[in-house]
């Protein structure tokens, strides 16, 4: 195949017309790396290396797009890539050199979502893990990340009591108001035993406070 044209598209992009009336748009870099030019003979699989240099470029910015909006772990990054480039060997090697980059990395980022999850929100350890899980992270980076919060667990539990759900804690003989806060608590990720256990210290307390 012979390059019959070659000239500027739009900004850093290049319109290369071959000779059997395809063109292709390549950004600069990829101009100046293969030294294409007007009149210049290509074997098919040199056209298939260039083309899928252009498109890693392509995928490579884009991700480095979306990284300067919000954080991703590799699964996420990955899927968001392949959901525009469709190429799952592509994208993959675009998260390798993304990792490779220190641009992400799954560990650093399972603490930045656990920390919200759990000093912020007050997540129980099965919800902040669900959460972590769901977004692209393994089971163990999720461990890893939830292993330093396990006493604050406990401590953020007692404090939904006091003060979100107080209000219906007011009397230990309403089951019905005790249960919707028990419901509510394992909306949040907390277990059942951990939960009975606190609202049993939290009437306790209550009584001693009184006395």
């Amino acid at each position: 195949m012979e390059i019959t044209s070659l000239k500027k598209y739009k900004g850093t992009t290049y319109e290369v017309e071959l000779d059997c009336e395809r063109k292709l748009y390549l950004h600069i870099d990829i101009i100046a790396d293969y030294g294409l030019k007007s009149g210049m003979q290509l074997e098919r699989d040199e056209l298939k290396k260039m083309i899928y240099a252009s498109n890693f470029r392509r995928a490579y910015q884009y991700a480095l797009y979306c990284l300067d909006y919000r954080d991703y772990s590799a699964e996420d990054i990955y899927q968001k890539l392949v959901g525009t480039y469709k190429n799952e060997k592509l994208c993959l090697e675009v998260v390798k050199k993304l990792a490779r980059a220190g641009l992400i990395d799954d560990r650093r980022y399972a603490e930045k979502i656990a920390r919200k999850l759990v000093e912020s929100r007050k997540y129980g350890y099965r919800r902040a893990k669900r959460e972590l899980l769901m977004k692209g992270l393994s089971e163990n980076v999720a461990d890893e990340a939830l292993e330093q919060y396990r006493d604050k667990f406990g401590e953020n539990l007692a404090e939904l009591l006091r003060t979100k759900h107080y209000r219906l804690l007011a009397d230990s003989s309403d089951r019905k108001s005790i249960e919707k806060v028990k419901s509510a608590l394992v909306r949040y990720g907390y277990g059942f035993d951990e939960i009975n256990h606190a609202v049993r210290d939290y009437f306790e307390n209550a009584d001693n406070s009184e006395e």
